[in-house]
């Protein structure tokens, strides 16, 4: 009987999405003790980014504090792991001006390839036991509408896939998987091969490469050079063939014949089983490959290959697809224009719209320029995107062209003011004629501009258009740059636009054969426009092209997007093009918009944080939302709802203090300090593991590390051997990025450091104290490096932390307190939430301004939105974290309460409510949820805490302020280490020190931790391990599960002085 490698779904029955067969990826997840990705993500979400002075990672103490649900691996390879990131990240950044830090995605892809290669190299045949053992597993507890999952052969294990979004990294990604391969593979290679779907990729990543220190080149076919083994060379997947013909740039696959490492950018070209799929998999067939996709989910649905998805879904290696950046608050918001007929005679106005829109995003940028490049945003884009090559087509047995329609749309605007100002009148009124389920699609949207719609029209003709007068249009062939027309006002010297197809020919005599009366002329002097996009100062504005656009094209400036033509069936392509759309750097190049980052943000900032997509056709906008809402994303369009808080006068007027620096005071920009060799009372240590490998058998290989050796320093013979140099370069790199710019380091006091007998103790073997191998050397510089990074943080924040203790002073809290005045405007000073939801919430947001109106808002906890209210906390409302359900997420800024502060807040409500009826209280309570860095009140040790809320306890004129911080525990450590837990320690020294203001006659400071942690839970993994409820207790640290006979023994705790 014949048997079948490869199985077509006939349309019969449903595909079974690529989501559910990631079994790589669900063996990865088990072995850290996540369930799947979503879990593994919201876990790592909040941990710092980078490395500590220790060079480990911060998520590596994350992930190691949940070692007890590792399974198959253990605490000290994780370490190893990290070590090689560290190594190889270094190695990217030896010449960049700016280092790359690892967003923690990005992280978490590189931790899961160590774990892959460690696992694939050094044991493999416990390795494919593993995983069949996992296959088995599943397919025993599989639903029937899962499909059944088939074990893994070798074979299996020569290709890892990153299924990874765009604007997420893909390209770092390959730089770090390089790096990491080389450490692992054992075999010597033939060729190390990057294949990219087009030239300009390809150009992009020989660029990038570079930056990296990765030897690269062009693939050369006829006479080239000898080259390192090492070195990436990069062709084209259109210039692969698997035998060639005649003469031109084509390449066979037996050019590249041996052991091959191969690297395949946007990896879902060919994957449904054509010819540049065999030859990508006749290169690879004696080596390993790697490959990169935001859209391997939607390639391999319109494959409708069952085979084929299952073989991705035992090479993909990590999921941070699209629907995962976006739910993490990466990348920008959209809005999506869906009409619910077909254009007709309002294809003009929808055009007119988009224009619009994008003016709008214009001239924010334009009036908040300084404050749009801080958070990294480019000057705006409006893109106009068609699926074919060709701007003409036929249908119907007709010419047609999307990209005709278009600029007739332009040049009418241009020649007939009469009717662009007056359609600007309708957009702006809300009288457009493009009706949605809740009225006019437009109505409210261009709430920045003005209302003067002749206005409006003359700053589009200078500010879009560059033209001082209207016009016609006037399309231009710039005869220097194949497929490029240039889009300008005739009578003008600027070009405002670029067309980019293929047959530029049959485009220009389709425009002269329409009559419309647009102007065709030849450009013999330009060059390419297209070129000139991302090139500051340019005056190009619109872009028209095809999907050439979509394939690796580099720029952020697309902000509004016009689809012409495309997505009808290409889910791929979808997807593809709107992540060109929705990238973005953010601030301080988080890659997130300022709605998921904390602090206040500019008020216009979310126009141009936002992709408004428009529909010239619209009969394929309902398949595009699919493609988007299978990602897991509302297509709704967002909200943004101004919720203004009430502060309470009466309790501003009982002169509470609050400690802060004196007004204007700031440790960075007044005191410039030095790093001392002899830093009074700084003291590090280190300790340096010796590794041994223990070879059990078959190929199973493990490693434990076991630290030996005594406290001590360097002999001077060993910190001959430090190129200190390369030390000095990379503390400044570490002090740089962590903030310390006002840290003078002296490259002659390093080694002075390094000979102090009471700056740090070392524990370490000979191999470092005697280093007689390269690698000790190695081992040897880490270690100093890591010296100095700890010593320089130590000393620099301690003289913060002296200083502003030196600086300090009560402040009588009133209403210019920065944790009441957040989210203010211009000509708007009440302090407000901000809080993002989507049009699906609409009712909710209604129901919401009608409680504001009443006052119901701030005087109950009934009806949305989900608050607590207590009288003594000093403004209404106090929101709790809430999830959008279905209908889309909300978010706040301020963040609501979690659920271990809202747990505080109602057990102190609860408890103040019963002390008040059991007792005659004579002492006050007043509570104020403290603000994060730039507006809370702070406190510098190891670095900067803000606690969560602040309690005051007045009676008559003495008060004692306690400083109060809910959160769960199960990243602590060593008591001694953590400065958030000992802060109560610092507290009564500093209260002494600063001035009582008048009418207070005794001010005292106190801290708590409140553990969300259970006390059985946090005891085996807290300082050594053996404290007990008492213990904790006596450091100030409570646990909101002691609740005893009164119900709240753990908030009465705090009441006791």
């Amino acid at each position: 009987m014949p048997t079948r490698t490869t199985r077509r779904d006939s349309g019969a029955g449903q595909a079974i999405a690529l989501e559910q067969r990631l079994m790589l990826l669900a063996w990865l997840h088990q072995r850290l003790g996540y369930k799947n990705t979503r879990e593994l993500l919201a876990d790592l979400a909040q941990v710092d980014e980078g490395f500590d002075a220790d060079g480990r990672s911060h998520a590596l103490a994350r992930l190691v504090s949940r070692s007890g649900q590792f399974r198959g691996i253990n605490a000290d390879e994780l370490k190893g792991y990290d070590q090689n990131i560290r190594i190889s990240l270094a190695a990217m950044n030896e010449a960049r001006a700016e280092p790359i830090t690892l967003r923690y995605f990005q992280y978490l892809a590189a931790l899961y390839a160590e774990i892959y290669l460690d696992h694939r190299w050094n044991r493999t045949g416990a390795f494919l036991d593993s995983l069949n053992e996992s296959v088995r597993e599943r397919n025993l507890g599989r639903r029937p509408s899962e499909p059944t999952f088939h074990e893994f052969g070798e074979a299996d294990l020569d290709k890892l896939a990153f299924w990874m979004a765009t604007g997420s990294g893909k390209t770092l990604l390959l730089h770090l998987n390089y790096q990491q391969f080389l450490c692992y593979n054992s075999k010597p290679l033939d060729n190390i091969i990057l294949i990219t779907p087009n030239e300009g990729l390809s150009e992009q990543h020989l660029a990038e490469m570079a930056a990296s220190n990765i030897p690269c080149r062009r693939f050369e076919l006829d006479g080239r050079p000898a080259i390192d083994a090492h070195t990436v060379q990069v062709t084209e997947i259109t210039k692969l063939v698997m035998e060639k013909r005649g003469e031109g740039q084509s390449v066979p696959v037996e050019a590249f014949e041996g052991n091959n490492l191969i690297f395949v950018d946007e990896g879902h070209k060919g994957s449904g089983g054509e010819a540049w799929r065999q030859v990508r998999d006749a290169i690879g067939a004696t080596g390993f490959t790697f490959e990169y996709s935001a859209t391997f989910g939607q390639a391999l649905t319109a494959a409708r290959n069952d085979a084929l998805t299952a073989e991705y879904g035992k090479a993909i290696v990590f999921d941070y697809s699209y629907r995962h950046f976006y739910k993490d608050g990466h990348g920008k918001d959209f809005n999506i224009l869906n009409l619910l007929q077909d254009p007709g005679d309002h294809t003009d106005m929808l055009l007119l719209a988009n224009l619009l829109a994008f003016h709008e995003q214009q001239a924010v940028f334009r009036d908040e320029v300084a404050e749009m490049r801080h958070y990294n945003i480019e000057q705006p884009l409006w893109t106009l995107v068609g699926a074919s090559v060709n701007a003409v087509y036929s249908e119907n047995r007709r010419k047609r062209s999307d990209v005709l329609i278009a600029i007739r749309l332009l040049h009418r605007f241009l020649s007939d003011r009469a009717w662009a100002v007056a359609a600007i009148g309708q957009l702006l009124t809300g009288n457009s004629g493009l009706r949605g389920v809740h009225g006019d699609l437009l109505e409210g949207k261009f709430d920045y501009l003005t209302k003067d719609p002749a206005a409006i029209y003359e700053d589009i003709l200078a500010c879009t258009l560059h033209s001082a007068n209207a016009g016609g249009l006037l399309l231009c062939d710039i005869k220097d740059a194949d497929g490029e027309l240039g889009l300008k006002v005739a009578g003008s010297q600027s070009y405002f636009g670029v067309i980019y197809i293929g047959d530029t020919a049959a485009f220009k005599k389709l425009v002269i054969a329409d009559g419309s009366g647009i102007a065709v002329e030849v450009d013999a002097i330009s060059g390419s426009l297209f070129e000139d996009i991302n090139r500051p100062g340019t005056t190009i504005e619109i872009l028209i092209g095809a999907r050439k656009f979509m394939e690796g094209w580099n720029s952020w400036r697309v902000s509004n997007m016009g689809l012409l033509n495309i997505g009808r069936s290409e889910g791929a392509q979808i997807i593809q093009l709107f992540g060109r759309g929705v990238r973005l750097r953010g601030l301080d190049m988080t890659l997130k918009r300022s709605a998921a980052l904390r602090g206040a943000h500019p008020a216009h900032i979310r126009k141009l944080e936002t992709l408004n997509i428009f529909a010239l056709r619209a009969n394929y906008m309902t398949k595009f939302r699919e493609y988007l809402e299978r990602e897991g994303m509302t297509t709704e369009e967002s909200l943004e709802l101004h919720l203004p808080i009430r502060v309470n006068d009466n309790w501003l007027s009982k002169d509470l203090v609050v400690p802060r620096l004196d007004d204007g005071r700031d440790y960075k920009s007044e005191k410039v300090s030095i790093l001392e060799t002899n830093g009074a009372g700084i003291r590090v240590s280190l300790e340096v593991a010796g590794r041994a490998q223990a070879i059990t058998s078959g190929d199973d290989i493990s490693a434990s590390e076991a630290t030996s050796g005594k406290g001590g320093r360097l002999p001077a013979e060993a910190l001959d051997l430090v190129d200190w140099n390369a030390a000095y370069l990379e503390l400044v790199s570490h002090t740089t990025g962590r903030g310390f710019d006002n840290l003078a380091i002296e490259p002659r006091r390093l080694r002075g450091i390094m000979e102090n007998p009471t700056a740090y103790d070392l524990f370490a073997d000979e191999r470092l104290t005697s280093p007689s191998k390269l690698r000790d050397i190695e081992d040897l510089q880490h270690a100093v490096v890591t010296i100095l990074r700890k010593y320089a943080d130590r000393q620099h924040l301690s003289l913060q932390a002296r200083w502003e203790s030196g600086h300090m002073r009560y402040r009588t809290l009133d209403e210019a307190d920065p944790n009441l005045q957040f989210n203010l405007e211009v000509g708007e000073p009440r302090p407000k939430y901000i809080v993002h939801t989507t049009q699906g919430q609409a009712e909710m947001v209604e129901e919401i301004q009608r409680l504001a109106e009443s006052d119901a808002l701030y005087y109950s906890d009934k009806g949305p939105p989900l608050r607590i209210h207590f009288d003594r906390h000093l403004y209404q409302p106090l929101l709790i974290e809430q999830a959008g359900g279905a209908t889309g997420d909300i978010r706040t800024f301020p963040p609501s309460l979690h659920d271990s502060e809202r747990t505080f807040v109602e057990d102190l409500r609860d408890y103040w409510a019963e002390r008040q009826r059991s007792s005659t209280e004579k002492t006050e309570v007043f509570l104020l949820r403290n603000l994060s860095k730039g507006r809370g009140v702070g406190f510098f040790d190891e670095s900067g805490f803000y606690p969560d809320f602040i309690l005051w306890f007045k009676a008559g004129s003495d008060q004692r302020i306690v400083f109060i911080e809910p959160h769960g525990m199960v990243h602590a450590g060593a008591y001694d280490k953590d400065y958030k837990a000992r802060l109560h320690e610092r507290l009564p020294a500093l209260a002494q020190a600063m001035t009582l203001p008048p009418n207070v006659s005794s001010v005292t400071l106190d801290s708590f931790i409140v553990s969300a942690t259970p006390y059985e839970d946090l005891r085996t993994r807290y300082d050594d391990g053996s404290w007990s409820r008492q213990r904790f207790a006596e450091k100030h640290i409570l646990f909101q599960e002691d609740r005893g006979a009164t119900g709240y023994d753990y908030i009465e705790a705090i009441f006791r002085v």
